[in-house]
């Protein structure tokens, strides 16, 4: 060994610098942050500026239009919340279900592929003139069928995924230990495939509000917030148009928050 091989051994090695989290307080400063830099940017834009295009006004007339006019929205906010909810659950327990028989009947499997496949390539703004035609325009099933489609394929993606997890040397331990298919399924197979579902669960919330928008959008009952902001966007009432566009907002981080706070009691381990 040479002299330059004994220094380099006996030179302390560098290390990369460990990343201090970001504190606690950090998190909800810094987008309430970005919100309010925003905000006032808009207001200089519209207000001072008034470059701003005619349809776009001011956060403050959209805040008045908003709490002034709460009740009706709140009433739009309650149809297409309901919409979205019976979407994103009829899609979820569908999807499981066959998710489900796919991973446990091969044929079904090779003919659910390309329906699957197809249904993931539809565009949403196709199906809500065709259902609404078909079902009636005084009826919401055809808005929450368009909710049931954009919920059902993710989830059926990832409960798939997740229930072909298991290793097979953790199944042939628990065949070796003379257990049955149904202990196989609840100590394996379940606890493998729960995460992915609650990530399939967490993007169709967000798909299942954004479809049933559109559907509202398009036609159906003369209700819900996809309709208001169609009406009120041509009659030229911008503020209340923008207005029903943040009670959208609401619906989906309703339904974000939701998924997220299911997700965290259904995955968190044991207490000790």
């Amino acid at each position: 060994m040479t002299a330059a091989d004994e220094l380099t051994r006996a030179a302390p090695v560098a290390r990369a610098p460990r990343e201090r989290p970001l504190p606690p307080w950090l998190r909800i400063v810094a987008p309430v942050a970005v919100g309010v830099i925003g905000a006032v940017l808009w207001t200089l834009w519209v207000d001072v500026l008034g470059t701003a295009p005619r349809m776009l006004p001011s956060p403050v007339a959209i805040a008045v239009e908003f709490v002034t006019r709460w009740q009706i929205i709140a009433d739009d906010m309650i149809v297409t919340a309901t919409n979205a909810a019976v979407g994103l659950v009829a899609g979820t327990v569908l999807a499981v279900l066959l998710a489900g028989l796919a991973t446990a009947v091969r044929p079904i499997d090779g003919m659910l592929a390309p329906l699957v496949a197809a249904l993931a390539v539809i565009p949403i703004v196709a199906l809500p003139p065709l259902l609404n035609t078909m079902f009636g325009a005084s009826s919401q099933f055809g808005r929450q069928a368009v909710a049931t489609i954009a919920a059902f394929v993710p989830v059926f993606v990832n409960v798939v995924r997740g229930l072909r997890q298991t290793r097979p040397v953790h199944r042939d331990l628990l065949r070796a230990s003379a257990a049955t298919g149904a202990q196989t399924f609840r100590y394996l197979t379940l606890p493998t495939a729960v995460p992915y579902l609650m990530t399939g669960l967490r993007i169709a919330a967000s798909l299942a509000v954004i479809a049933a928008l559109v559907a509202e959008y398009f036609g159906g009952p003369a209700d819900g917030v996809g309709t208001s902001i169609a009406t009120y966007a041509k009659s030229g009432r911008a503020a209340l148009a923008w207005a029903y566009v943040v009670g959208g907002i609401l619906i989906g981080l309703g339904f974000y928050l939701a998924t997220t706070l299911l997700e965290r009691f259904v995955t968190r381990g044991p207490r000790p």
